[in-house]
């Protein structure tokens, strides 16, 4: 059975054809370089996004706060496609205080999993 995928990892675009072989592994064609062989193996093998989104800032009621009432945060690095959902809950609990500089570990290690997530902006 065929897929068919655009390889996402540079301007290129490929069109990727993606068979799977009887030992389950991926026969990929149409890829212009070896990226693109990476990009289909780990999106339909074990596919992870990066994760962004805000979190709630400690005191969000306070004058010098209703401007900016979230801070935007963001994962090290990819995180498996399956749990972002749940990354996406325990990200939308925190209640981070200021002041915060961009950087800093927000959640450390998520699950075990190696990922943390970060502010992406700094505030006072």
């Amino acid at each position: 059975m065929s897929q068919e995928l655009v390889c996402i990892t540079c301007p290129m675009g490929c069109r990727l054809t993606v068979d799977t072989l009887t030992d389950g592994s991926l026969e990929v064609s149409g890829n212009r370089c070896a990226r693109g062989i990476k990009y289909a193996n780990e999106e339909l093998l074990a596919p992870k996004r990066m994760v962004s989104a805000t979190a709630r800032i400690a005191g969000a009621g306070h004058e010098a706060l209703d401007a900016i009432a979230r801070l935007p945060v963001r994962t090290t690095v990819a995180y498996p496609k399956e749990g972002v959902l749940e990354l996406l809950a325990a990200i939308y609990a925190l209640n981070v205080a200021l002041p915060v500089k961009r950087g800093d570990v927000l959640i450390k290690d998520y699950k075990g999993s190696g990922v943390d997530v970060i502010a992406a902006r700094t505030l006072s």
